[in-house]
């Protein structure tokens, strides 16, 4: 076993940090404080080109390592800061907040100090980069917001470029609104169409950052070209393919008579991994579990005694579009009530690589930051969101619930959770199961959050819902609780308050129940199988639809017999499974869209669309019309399969579903480095849709796996040394290490690494101990 013995400032009493041939660190301190330090510096140790880009990112500072092509994402981030009370703000998540984020951040600074006196630890990035990694304060832990997941910002001046023109059928058709509801309904007239760029600010302040030749060259009269850097299609998928599954067994349904608690986050793939997996240990806290890197703490694990696992509870609507009438005569005025209210300007100066100082001009109005002027229209745009409120740094509040011993504590931490608004499901040593919903909710008096609305006085939030009233479950008799961000209020929910409106599609939350249906017994085995699980339930449906139809051609016939042989599973070895999604997704519902609405700009804002509108409609054609439903179906089947002949071949015994769907963990370094390959992983064949269990939402023209459980976690509740993980690529984002690809593969094949919690099993697989001492005086 390699051992090395670290100096580390900060700390008052010996520590230590003992990596499990899996690279997952177990960390021990002796002071629950002094735990987060060295969570702190082993963090860095692993993940320190990534925490420097998120801190940089976060605070808008990139312009000063990258140059002019950054400006304006440093403007966007900046604008999204948390800039209210630092006091008010420690104090809403923990006691101690301010000093476990001081002693964290002293422990990343501690790293960037050894890298400077031992070169050689720094990774390779900086190098290649020509940057150096800069120090934090506590308070950048929880300033930087734009890491927030969004929700339907985007979707309201979306809705509102479709409901100008088209009826809310129409837009139904890109979104279905859980519960039904019209957004037409209380209107006198339809909406206006917002400029579809009004969001480009805000969608540059949470987008990665990217490298390419050009932006790293770009000069000051291009940096305003870097304004937009993701298309629309990409960002609106991006918010909608965000999401989880998670799932909490009670003992009475399980193998072993304990709890069992599932939970696959699904985020963008990339390398590093986004979450880390930690196990931390003081007298006072024993902890293991996933969390974001730069965070103290975790925020999905378990602590020895309570388990907890986390999803987006989706349809929280957290945000907010807001239009302003400028005045005629002062741009900087806006209307309000019976007046004009004045735009609160602040000025920034920002290094820029290469180029001095640039100023940067950020505007407030009363409801948010302005994203957008429109001066020829006398329009400005600004968002309202929960973000740059008081509690919002996302998912910090975990601090405290990671503590929790029981349901009636954790759920009293959770009243408190500021964002992402999220399902957790919880499990303790003593038997009880549990779900809560947690998040910030506007209350929005009059209207529905779906269109954006004049900020004018007419529309304003009213607080926020309390805490502990939005939703939580119990022990409850079916012995199981389950979440997959579907449309999930209870049924006796009050209409009133509906929270919101947007939720992801229902069918991997069909599929869990129907697993759990199918068997009365659970076990570690079962929960891994359903994470992996690669039935489409919507193949299954439109199975049943093509089954009495009759082939016209040969090519038809070919093409039906192959699917008419499958059994609905994504496997990436499927040659059906790959005709079908190539068929459903780029064929099928496209023609559809365009045999509703034929109307090329709206069917570029419906994008991809509802599954469920669009297997609702196909079901109302072929009842209505079972000809034009007939030649719908098999013409763009016809056009699918020799769309699948230009990609495959016309061997139908080499076709696979994971011959073109690949998970693809690329680096950012890696499209400005010579070696690319030194930074990125082969591309995997993989299985799964955005429609199975085991997400696998892909680009839609090339297919690559775009989002997906980069984690996996399932805990047997009392017997921690059974319960099973994964992180892919792997625990550390320095590719020299062993560890950071190593988890692809198994990964890939569905498999699993144990997440250790005793002494006995950690120093049974410990490869590396790292002791760390007080400095000598």
């Amino acid at each position: 076993m390699k051992t090395e013995k670290i100096e580390l400032s900060g700390l008052d009493a010996p520590a230590s940090i003992t990596i499990d041939r899996w690279g997952i660190p177990h960390i021990k301190a002796q002071s629950f404080l002094e735990m987060f330090l060295v969570q702190g510096f082993n963090a860095a140790r692993d993940r320190l080109w990534q925490l420097d880009l998120w801190r940089k990112r976060g605070l808008g500072l990139l312009a000063a390592d990258y140059g002019y092509g950054y400006v304006e994402q440093d403007r966007a981030a900046r604008l999204f800061l948390y800039r209210g009370n630092m006091k008010e703000e420690w104090a809403h998540y923990h006691p101690d907040a301010e000093n476990i984020c001081r002693h964290f951040v002293e422990g990343i600074n501690a790293f960037i100090d050894l890298c400077g006196s031992e070169p050689e630890r720094l990774p390779p990035e900086f190098l290649h980069m020509d940057v150096s990694p800069s120090h934090w304060e506590a308070a950048d832990v929880v300033r930087i917001r734009s890491h927030s997941l969004m929700r339907n910002a985007m979707s309201e001046v979306v809705r509102s470029n479709i409901l100008a023109n088209h009826g809310s059928d129409i837009d139904e058709l890109r979104q279905k609104l859980e519960p039904l509801h019209d957004p037409l309904a209380q209107r006198d007239k339809r909406p206006e169409p917002l400029p579809l760029d009004c969001l480009d600010v805000f969608n540059l302040a949470a987008a990665p950052v990217t490298f390419s030749a050009k932006r790293l060259k770009a000069n000051r009269d291009s940096m305003s070209a870097w304004r937009k850097i993701s298309p629309l299609g990409q960002v609106l998928r991006d918010t909608q393919g965000q999401g989880s599954n998670n799932w909490v067994v009670h003992g009475d349904r399980t193998d072993t008579g304990r709890p069992l608690l599932a939970n696959d986050p699904h985020r963008n793939f990339g390398v590093p991994s986004l979450r880390y997996i930690a196990h931390l240990t003081s007298p006072e806290f024993n902890g293991i579990g996933a969390g974001e890197p730069a965070l103290p703490g975790i925020s999905i694990g378990h602590n020895g005694t309570a388990a907890f696992g986390l999803t987006l509870f989706f349809g929280h609507d957290q945000e907010d579009v807001f239009t302003y009438e400028i005045h005629p005569d002062d741009p900087e005025l806006y209307r309000y009530g019976d007046g004009w209210e004045q735009f609160e300007t602040i000025e920034e100066d920002v290094s820029v690589k290469g180029g001095g100082t640039e100023t940067l001009r950020l505007c407030f109005s009363r409801h948010g930051p302005v994203v957008a002027r429109y001066p020829d229209k006398r329009l400005a745009v600004a968002i309202r969101t929960v973000w740059t409120d008081i509690g919002s740094a996302p998912y910090f509040r975990s601090i405290a619930s990671m503590t929790s011993t029981s349901f009636e504590e954790f759920r009293a931490a959770m009243a408190d959770w500021g964002v992402p608004s999220v399902n957790q499901v919880y499990a303790d040593t003593g038997g009880d199961i549990g779900w809560v919903v947690a998040g910030l909710s506007p209350l929005r008096p009059n209207w529905d959050g779906l269109l954006p609305v004049p900020g004018n006085g007419q529309f304003e939030w009213q607080g926020y819902l309390d805490g502990m009233s939005l939703p939580a479950a119990k022990n409850p008799v079916e012995g199981f609780l389950a979440s997959a961000n579907e449309y999930n209020l209870p049924d006796d929910w009050p209409v009133s308050n509906p929270i919101g409106y947007e939720w992801v599609e229902p069918y991997r939350a069909e599929r869990i129940v129907e697993m759990f249906a199918q068997d009365s017994v659970h076990s570690l085995a079962l929960s891994q199988a359903m994470q992996t699980d690669v039935v489409s339930v919507v193949a299954r449906r439109l199975m049943t639809m093509l089954e009495p139809l009759p082939g016209r051609t040969e090519d038809e016939r070919t093409a039906l017999a192959l699917l008419r042989e499958w059994d609905c599973k994504l496997d990436q070895s499927s040659a059906p499974g790959a005709l079908f999604e190539i068929w459903w997704s780029q064929w099928l519902r496209p023609a559809l869209f365009r045999k509703i609405v034929d109307d090329d700009k709206v069917l570029a804002l419906i994008g991809s669309g509802s599954m469920t509108t669009a297997l609702d409609r196909l079901d109302h054609l072929e009842r209505s019309s079972p000809k034009e439903f007939q030649n719908l179906m098999l013409d763009s089947l016809a056009s699918a399969f020799a769309d699948c002949v230009r990609r495959m071949g016309t061997n139908l015994s080499k076709w696979s579903w994971g011959r073109i769907h690949k998970a693809v963990f690329e680096h950012p370094v890696s499209m400005v480095h010579d070696n690319g390959d030194a930074f990125d992983l082969d591309p995997i064949p993989i299985g799964g849709s955005d429609s199975t269990l085991m997400n696998g939402l892909y680009a839609p023209d090339d297919y690559r796996l775009m989002i997906g459980a980069s984690f996996r976690m399932v805990l047997d509740v009392g017997e921690w040394d059974n319960s099973v993980c994964i992180n892919v690529p792997g625990q550390s984002g320095d590719p020299r290490s062993p560890h950071y690809g190593n988890l692809a593969g198994p990964w890939s094949r569905g498999e699993y690494i144990p997440l250790l919690y005793s002494e006995t099993a950690i120093a049974e697989h410990a490869v590396h101990e790292i002791k760390l001492v007080p400095p000598a005086q």
